[in-house]
């Protein structure tokens, strides 16, 4: 890989990581706004949010592979946590739902809900989406790959 190329990695893992902080922090503001901190459950995407821009500020101060595994990990929980959410929505919705419209069944039941706005159904998947950013930022990042391997031009002088 010539110079340029890294560059070029270097320059796109940077805009990921910088889409990631703006998402984490407009999702935030979002959720404090709208009053996402009834029980503990909702409080799950601030904690995660806050975690992340925190384990960012750790390697800020002392890029490693631990904080970059670190950080990898909470994606992985971005991720879950999105997922979990989609579902606690939409069981909101189906109750509302089930409340409002008894008679409804089938497909325009499911529909119905998964358009539900109170909690909206789909707005967890903001999680999902930051976590695959966050996860893309560590994609084959430099710090996390296996030790140092000599090639053939190293130890031989031959050129590969």
């Amino acid at each position: 890989m010539t110079g340029t190329d890294h560059e070029t990695l270097h320059t796109i893992r940077v805009g990921v990581l910088g889409l990631f902080v703006a998402g984490g922090i407009g999702t935030a503001v979002e959720l404090l706004l709208v009053g996402h901190v009834e029980d503990f459950r909702q409080w799950i995407p601030l904690l995660l949010i806050g975690a992340s821009l925190i384990a960012l500020g750790w390697r800020a101060l002392m890029p490693g592979r631990s904080s970059l595994r670190f950080f990898r990990a909470l994606m992985l929980l971005f991720i879950a946590s999105g997922c979990v959410g989609l579902l606690l929505h939409y069981r909101a919705n189906v109750e509302f739902e089930r409340e409002v419209s008894p008679a409804l069944s089938g497909v325009r039941f499911f529909f119905k809900a998964i358009r539900g706005a109170a909690p909206p159904s789909l707005a967890p998947a903001g999680m999902c989406g930051l976590g695959a950013l966050g996860w893309l930022y560590t994609f084959r990042h430099p710090e996390l790959g296996r030790a140092h391997r000599m090639d053939a031009t190293h130890t031989t002088g031959a050129v590969r």
